[in-house]
């Protein structure tokens, strides 16, 4: 075995099932996340001792370890189901977060309750449960009781308000139509019209009205602003200011990466400044993202863009126009960042190409761009492609340095649009990767936040994907074009 390698073999083989696994789990795990996000869930009841009902969503189930005291101080049922419960769970009591929304009424989106205090009954589905997602104030939940247009309340049976409501949410209505809504604990509500975005009863829906919802809500997901501090409503801005960036990095870092890679490879003496030049591109490539931040925001934003600003926009001083963070600007420091993988991955491309085809082409009598030009570059723009794709992958997936030079939490003017000039690279912008973390770290209301960082996350992957697609499918063409073509 030790002399035909097969424990080298295994060694080798079982390193790449454990990456292939490692990353094949961390990718299904945010794909099932993000994809059930927006998958409607039933609407509980849950009655407490005290005589309090708790309506909402069931959005996770735990187990926790109780207090010293707290069995010992429960009496009768409590009790006796709070033991049955730790003598399963090992210790362990069950609980369930329930999203209740009404957060005007009862000052929380999210209640634990523990299952100790459900008793048999205590739990129910009822079947006129609505699920109201509004403009304002989150989500809310509650039962129909009267549905009032031009004053007049027109529906008092559930099912006639539904159908009503249908009939009138999203299109022509009296001013000041309202729903009234009772919540669980029978307090009342009235709800405008006008600021209900979706409305469903859960308990009633069959499958192809959850995909309908589930639809709805994707759509609205992909094409909408957010509201409700990013974590309600879309992610358009940011999906349009991710692209723009990303293709606007692309753009600018490929022609400076190829023609240095071209004068270090091609044109430059090999010596010991070459190899200096190239030791410190690669130490470059190890910098940390945030010093290009620091540096972009120093260079680019108060040198030249307070340049720019003093020459052309001095009318508008002490306020920034190109002075400050902008979609340009974040593109130039990300073109700065990835410049050292299109360098290296183009001059590989370029050093692959035989010498005997420039020889060649010498020998006919070309001169050493000709040769460039039509030989060694055709040959090379695979390798150029991978670095381009690279390049692309990384600068899409950067945060840090935008958070610096450009990204903000909310941009609703786009820094492409139809106004003239139509390009606007001072404006700020949205980005994916900013909005997770801001969804994940600066949220108010983390726990509705949570699913939506798995749904942008699948996004953001999918977008990355899908350019680095493109650019595979053109680097394939380029392959079948020149490889094995005969100089």
């Amino acid at each position: 075995m030790l002399a035909r390698g097969e424990p080298v073999v295994w060694l080798t083989g079982s390193g790449l099932v454990i990456g292939l696994l490692m990353v094949t789990v961390l990718v299904g795990y945010v794909f099932y996340q993000g994809l059930i996000t927006f998958w409607p869930r039933p609407v509980v009841a849950l009655t407490t001792p005290d005589g309090r009902t708790h309506l909402g969503e069931v959005t996770r189930t735990d187990t926790f370890i109780p207090p010293p005291d707290l069995i010992p101080g429960l009496t009768g049922a409590l009790r006796e189901r709070a033991e049955a419960q730790t003598a399963r769970e090992e210790g362990a009591l069950g609980r369930r977060l329930l999203r209740t929304g009404n957060f005007e009424l009862t000052g929380e989106h999210f209640r634990w309750v523990e299952d100790y205090l459900i008793a048999e009954g205590g739990e129910s589905r009822p079947e006129w449960a609505l699920v109201f997602e509004r403009t304002t104030w989150g989500r809310f939940y509650g039962f129909p009781t009267a549905l009032v247009l031009g004053g007049e309340v027109v529906a008092e049976d559930p099912s006639r308000i539904w159908e009503m409501f249908q009939d009138h949410h999203g299109g022509d209505h009296p001013a000041g139509a309202v729903l009234r809504v009772r919540t669980a604990s029978g307090e009342e509500k009235e709800l405008d019209l006008t600021e209900i975005v979706r409305a469903y009863p859960a308990n009633r829906l069959g499958f192809l009205d959850k995909v309908r919802v589930y639809a709805s809500r994707w759509n609205e997901f992909l094409t909408a602003e957010p509201r409700e501090a990013n974590s309600e409503g879309g992610v358009f801005p940011a999906i349009f200011g991710t692209v723009v960036m990303t293709l606007a990095m692309t753009i600018l870092v490929v022609p400076f990466g190829v023609m240095a890679a071209l004068y270090l490879r091609e044109y430059a003496k090999q010596g010991w400044l070459t190899s200096v030049v190239r030791i410190s591109i690669n130490n470059l490539a190890g910098v940390p993202s945030i010093v290009f931040g620091v540096f972009g925001l120093g260079f680019f934003c108060y040198i030249v863009g307070g340049g720019i600003d003093q020459v052309f926009f001095s009318d508008k001083l002490p306020s920034p126009t190109f002075g400050t963070g902008g979609i340009m600007w974040a593109s130039l420091t990300l073109a700065l960042l990835t410049l050292p993988v299109v360098i290296v991955a183009t001059e590989e491309a370029l050093a692959a190409v035989p010498t005997s085809m420039r020889e060649g082409s010498f020998a006919c009598g070309a001169t050493r761009w000709q040769t460039i030009r039509r030989v060694v570059l055709p040959r090379a723009l695979p390798g150029v492609m991978t670095g381009a794709i690279l390049a692309m992958a990384r600068g899409a997936g950067e945060v840090a340095p935008l958070m610096l030079v450009g990204a903000v939490k909310l941009a609703p003017d786009l820094p492409l649009d139809l106004e003239w000039p139509f390009m606007h690279p001072e404006r700020s912008f949205m980005h994916l990767g900013f909005h997770i973390y801001d969804l994940g770290f600066q949220s108010q209301n983390s726990e509705a936040a949570k699913p939506m960082v798995f749904t942008t996350t699948l996004l953001l992957m999918g977008i990355v994907l899908f350019l680095n697609a493109a650019a595979i499918r053109l680097r394939s063409g380029l392959t079948r074009k020149y490889t094995g073509s005969k100089f």
